[in-house]
C-alpha cells in the first residue's frame, strides 16, 4: 500500500515541476518580447524617418520635367522668331519686285491711273512701237518755247556788254556757270522724278523736298566756290575781284539751280503735264537765264566795293 501512494507522490512532484519550468520559460519569453518589438519599432521609424526611394525617384522625375519643358518652351520662341523673319523677307521680296516693276515717272501712273498716251516716251511698249517722228512733234514745241526763252540770255549779254568790255575776265566763267548750273538741277530733277514715280515722295511732300534740295545746293555752291575761286586766282592768275565775283556766284547759282529742279515736277503735277517731258528743259532754261543775271549783278556790286570803275 506504501509503494502505490510513492509512486503517485512521485508523479505529482514530477507534473508540478515541469509545471514550473514551464512557467518560467514563458515568463522568459514574454520578457524578450517586449525588448524586440521596441527594437522593430525603432528600425521602422528611422525607416519612416529617411527619405524613400519613391520620392527620390519623383523628384528627379520632376527635375527632367521641368528641363524638358524649359527646353521645349525656348524651342517654341525659335521657332516663333524663325516664322517672324520668314514672313518679313517675304515682305521684303514683295515690295523689291513691286519697286522694280513700277513705271519710271510716267503720267499715268502719278495721275489717277488714268492710261498712257500714245507714244508716251515713259512706257517702254509705246516707245518702242512710236516712230521717231511723233516723238519729235511731240517734243519740238516744248524745246522751241526753252529755245525763245534762251534767247533772253542774249539780251543779258547786250545789258551787261560795258561792264564785260572793262572786265573781259568775265567772260571765262560764263559757260562754267551755265554747265554748274545745269548739272546742279540735272541731278536733282532726276532724284525727285526718281522719287515720285517709286511712291516714296508724293506731292503734299512738296515743301520739304524744296527746302531739303535748296540747303543741298547752297552747300554744294558754298564747298565749290571754296575751291574754284582760290585756284582761278592762285593758279589761272584771274584778277581777285573777278575770283571774288566767282566765289560769291557757285553758292547763289546752286541755292537757284536746286530750288528750281525741286520744284518744277511738283508745279508740272500740280498743272497735269507730264514732268518728265517739262521738268529738264524747263530746269536748264530757267537756271541759265536766272544765273548769268545774277552772275553779272553780283558783278557790279563787288567791283564797287573795289572802287573799279565800269
Amino acid at each position: 500500500m506504501q509503494l502505490p501512494l510513492l509512486l503517485r507522490k512521485e508523479k505529482v512532484v514530477l507534473a508540478s515541476c515541469l509545471i514550473l519550468v514551464i512557467l518560467s520559460q514563458n515568463h522568459k519569453l514574454s520578457e524578450s518580447k517586449p525588448q524586440g518589438s521596441f527594437q522593430f519599432h525603432q528600425i521602422n521609424k528611422r525607416l519612416s524617418q529617411s527619405p524613400k526611394i519613391t520620392d527620390i525617384m519623383s523628384s528627379s522625375n520632376q527635375k527632367k520635367n521641368k528641363e524638358i519643358s524649359s527646353e521645349s518652351s525656348a524651342l517654341r520662341e525659335l521657332k516663333e522668331i524663325i516664322k517672324l523673319q520668314a514672313s518679313e523677307i517675304e515682305m521684303l521680296k514683295k515690295s523689291i519686285k513691286t519697286t522694280n516693276t513700277a513705271p519710271i515717272s510716267t503720267h499715268a501712273t502719278l495721275h489717277h491711273g488714268s492710261p498712257p498716251s500714245e507714244g508716251d516716251s515713259d512706257d517702254p511698249q509705246t516707245y518702242l512701237a512710236s516712230p521717231f517722228y511723233k516723238l519729235a512733234l511731240k517734243r519740238v514745241g516744248w524745246l522751241s518755247i526753252f529755245l525763245c526763252s534762251l534767247s533772253i540770255t542774249a539780251i543779258i549779254m547786250r545789258s551787261f556788254e560795258h561792264t564785260l568790255s572793262r572786265q573781259i575776265e568775265l567772260a571765262y566763267f560764263v559757260p562754267l556757270l551755265a554747265g554748274h548750273g545745269g548739272n546742279t538741277g540735272g541731278q536733282i530733277v532726276g532724284t525727285v522724278l526718281s522719287s515720285l514715280s517709286n511712291g516714296s515722295i508724293q506731292r503734299k511732300d512738296a515743301s520739304r523736298v524744296i527746302r531739303k534740295e535748296a540747303l543741298s545746293g547752297l552747300t554744294v555752291g558754298v564747298l565749290l566756290g571754296s575751291i574754284v575761286a582760290p585756284l582761278a586766282y592762285y593758279v589761272g592768275g584771274i584778277s581777285l575781284h573777278v575770283a571774288t565775283v566767282l566765289f560769291c556766284t557757285l553758292p547763289l547759282l546752286s541755292t537757284i539751280a536746286a530750288t528750281l529742279a525741286s520744284s518744277i515736277p511738283f508745279a508740272c503735277e500740280a498743272i497735269g503735264i507730264d514732268p518728265a517731258l517739262i521738268a529738264a528743259p524747263a530746269m536748264t532754261s530757267f537756271v541759265d537765264v536766272s544765273g548769268l543775271l545774277s552772275y553779272f549783278l553780283i558783278a557790279n556790286k563787288v567791283f564797287e566795293l573795289f572802287g573799279l570803275e565800269l
